[in-house]
């Protein structure tokens, strides 16, 4: 066993892919079997990720969840920055350039009331919770938008790490919500083509949930509703830290 840990510690990336494929793989038949699709896997997913790092940090007492166990340090790299940008931008693969400019003016407003609306209510909620200040409210309302932008605002503009922590969990809240709750409410709202899905994309902002609420929907949206969604977490991240922040230091002093 000591011999087999070992070899798993030196290829901890493999062992990683792994444990992912292991997890997506238990999710998807969890979703087929259980909700019979209605619950995407990818949100099963997130959430038994979730618990994973949780358990994980409990005990190592680490702050890298399952990847502060040796032989999950692979998970680490999988999980960071440089797979997840390059997993969103390849979904732009998938684009026709003639329905994108369909969107036209309709997707560039879905953005500003994406971006503004989140952020309202985000520092709405922050404010009833007993936030006053305007960095707290405005790292709050950023976390609203996706869980990138808010550790970005918060970092830029000196909010406390507990902060920035609550702004992370806000938008996963969201990403969850968005991923669980698209496959149901598409009918509703008309989520059937890529129109459509480009303005939910843009509304919506957070990529992982959008992306996987599609796929739920249909998978042929994807590629349109990331497109918006990712252009969601450009402008939320330049927005949030510098006109939004100055706006409500104006308005609470």
């Amino acid at each position: 066993m000591r011999a087999f840990i070992d070899v798993i510690e030196r290829n901890n990336l493999l062992a990683g892919f792994a444990v992912i494929g292991a997890i997506v793989w238990l999710s998807y038949l969890i979703s087929n079997r259980l909700t019979r699709g209605r619950v995407h896997g990818s949100a099963i997913a997130i959430f038994v990720g979730l618990v994973l790092a949780w358990i994980g940090g409990v005990v190592t007492g680490g702050e890298r969840g399952l990847a502060d166990l040796p032989v999950f340090g692979g998970v680490a790299l999988l999980g960071g920055a440089m797979l997840r940008d390059f997993a969103v931008i390849a979904t732009a693969y998938g684009v026709d350039i003639a329905e994108i400019k369909k969107a036209g003016v309709s997707g560039t407003v879905s953005l500003l009331v994406g971006v503004v609306g989140s952020f309202i209510v985000g520092g709405a909620i922050g404010w009833i919770f007993g936030y006053r200040d305007p960095v707290s409210i405005t790292t709050l309302g950023a976390g609203a938008n996706t869980f990138i932008v808010g550790p970005i605002t918060g970092a830029a503009i000196g909010a406390s790490s507990e902060l920035i922590a609550l702004s992370i969990a806000a938008g996963l809240t969201k990403s969850i919500l968005v991923m669980t709750a698209t496959p149901f409410a598409a009918r509703v709202i008309g989520l059937d083509n890529p129109q459509t899905a480009m303005v939910f994309g843009g509304l919506m902002g957070t990529t992982s949930g959008v992306s996987g609420g599609l796929a739920a929907t249909d998978p042929k949206l994807v590629p349109y509703g990331a497109m918006t969604a990712t252009f969601y977490t450009g402008l939320g991240c330049l927005l949030c830290p510098s006109v939004l922040f100055l706006a409500v230091r104006a308005l609470l002093g």
